[in-house]
């Protein structure tokens, strides 16, 4: 019998992990069986418990897979290009509502807490090292309330639909201005 290879392994993972993520967006994490995964892919469902235990183990997997599109600088036009990138994954992937469902979810599961916790500690950290020109207390609070902003905005996206990211943009230009 001819060996899986780890590439094909890997793409039927990433395979996996992408229909979840847009289903969890779409449905919402409790509105989501495995089964819906396995019919929505046409698998069995021995092959998606192969990589995956449970739907816990799929949410937590798309969490580690999630990257910050940071600007390199916190300038006006970084910012608004940013908010814009957000809103852009909002409309073509459903990021927002992802985001969403994924707090709702750690709100109840410690695990998955620890992990969202941990990646806003890493946002933060982010932003406080985008903002030299501030005093140190100061650059800590910027940074809190530009993720809290952020936030703000992508629940906006989820919950209204497209949405013009000025307001949010002239928010967060004079928050990170000295």
């Amino acid at each position: 019998m001819p060996k899986v290879s780890q590439a094909h392994l890997d793409a039927r993972r990433q395979q996996i992990l992408d229909a979840a993520r847009s289903l969890f967006a779409s449905r919402g994490f409790a509105r989501t069986s495995m089964a819906d995964i396995v019919d929505t892919l046409g698998l069995s469902v021995g092959s998606i418990y192969r990589y995956f235990k449970s739907k816990d183990e799929m949410i937590v997997a798309i969490c580690e897979q999630s990257s910050q599109a940071l600007p390199a600088e916190l300038t006006p036009a970084a910012i608004s290009g940013f908010l814009e990138h957000i809103r852009t994954q909002a409309r073509t992937q459903d990021h927002a509502r992802l985001i969403m469902q994924i707090y709702a979810e750690a709100a109840a599961t410690p695990a998955l807490a620890q992990l969202v916790v941990s990646q806003l500690d890493e946002l933060r950290d982010a932003i406080e090292a985008l903002l030299p020109h501030h005093a140190d207390e100061r650059r800590k609070q910027v940074a809190e309330a530009f993720v809290a902003l952020c936030q703000g905005y992508l629940g906006q996206l989820a919950v209204r639909g497209d949405l013009d990211p000025a307001p949010f943009a002239a928010a967060l230009i004079t928050l990170t201005s000295p």
